[in-house]
């Protein structure tokens, strides 16, 4: 496509946030691009917003680079309208509300995405609300799922469980029929937050010990699976906290990503340590999940069982003041670009005007 009007009537030019350089916040600025062609098995989405992601202000920062030939632009999750649609694809049409799994160019007016990473929005739910789904339940899913081996009746922690993910695993863990769900969060609200969405114990990281908590309310035994992303000094007390048999799944590394453990426990406990990235995974991979996500948890989010929590809703022109915002840890759940809309003027924790 070039500048001017397609012959699909699609604009060649479109809005983007672009990453100027390595830095903060102030390195994102607003730009003219082409408008992307979707390619063998893509559709074109005119996007409604995209879900921001702690992956977003760490490529930002210049740590999380895009694989190989996804866009430069940030932005991991959009919802919208399908624009058009590539060679091959097939179950898509054009005008589709959808939401998908990107590797990049969420920031942007217009989005490509793989079909097979897509999601059909239910009628029930707002387009926009849509854009905090896909990174999280794909995360959560092949983590819990896939690398945690959750199974019915385990004991699980979700640290974090106040942020977009840990809001999705507190939900996805019951719908997945644990038997009881444990979260750690830092503030009152967070902990309210936690213990409404269904964890059984919501627990103050700032004031309460994790570990002996789980433990004395599993009669000593521990919980069978952690999902994990803070990392650093919380590793010991991870394996500590873990039954036998027990996994303990990392996501991120928010305390860092350097750790030293003792490893006997791990022996003889039998504990399985492991982690993912979502990102530089293969398409067939992300297909792979996306399926599973649609197949296990896709129905909840249709009857309105499972839902996102949204803190607050930004313009995509104000993309610095979000990472600004989402830098300070305040937000309870999913961060919103919003493409044409003012920023919401809710406060922290409230949904946004979408």
């Amino acid at each position: 496509m070039t500048a001017g009007v397609t012959v699909d009537g699609l604009p060649g030019r479109m809005i983007a946030i672009a990453i100027t350089e390595p830095g903060g916040p102030e390195v994102l600025r607003a730009e003219t691009r082409a408008v992307p062609v979707p390619k063998e098995g893509e559709v074109l989405i005119r996007v409604a917003a995209a879900g921001m992601n702690r992956g977003d202000l760490l490529q930002r920062q210049g740590l999380y680079p895009p694989p190989p030939g996804a866009s430069d632009l940030p932005g991991l999750e959009v919802s919208g309208l399908v624009a058009a649609c590539g060679p091959g694809v097939a179950g898509l049409a054009v005008g589709d509300r959808v939401c998908a799994l990107v590797a990049g160019g969420g920031y942007a007016e217009y989005c490509a995405a793989p079909a097979a990473q897509c999601l059909p929005v239910p009628d029930g739910l707002d387009l926009a609300t849509a854009a905090a789904l896909p990174e999280a339940l794909c995360t959560v899913w092949t983590n819990l799922v896939e690398r945690g081996r959750l199974r019915a009746g385990d004991n699980v922690l979700i640290h974090g469980g106040a942020s977009g993910i840990g809001t999705i695993a507190i939900q996805a863990a019951r719908f997945l029929s644990a038997a009881r769900v444990f979260a750690t969060a830092g503030s009152p609200d967070k902990l309210a937050l936690c213990a409404e969405l269904g964890a059984d114990r919501a627990i103050d990281h700032r004031n309460e010990d994790f570990v002996a908590i789980v433990k004395d309310a599993t009669g000593g035994r521990g919980v069978d699976v952690i999902l994990d992303m803070v990392g650093g000094d919380y590793l010991e007390r991870n394996i500590e906290a873990l039954a036998v048999e027990g996994r303990l799944v990392h996501i991120s590394f928010i305390a860092g990503s350097r750790v030293c453990a003792e490893l006997r426990p791990v022996m003889t406990k039998r504990l399985t340590i492991t982690g993912s990235t979502l990102r530089g995974r293969s398409p067939a991979d992300k297909a792979a999940i996306v399926a599973g996500v649609r197949a296990d948890l896709w129905p909840r989010v249709a009857d309105g069982q499972l839902r996102a929590v949204l803190d607050r809703g930004f313009a995509l022109a104000d993309a610095a003041a979000a990472h600004r915002y989402m830098h300070e840890g305040r937000h309870r759940g999913k961060i919103l670009l919003h493409t044409g809309r003012r920023p919401s003027d809710k406060k922290p924790g409230e949904e946004p005007t979408t």
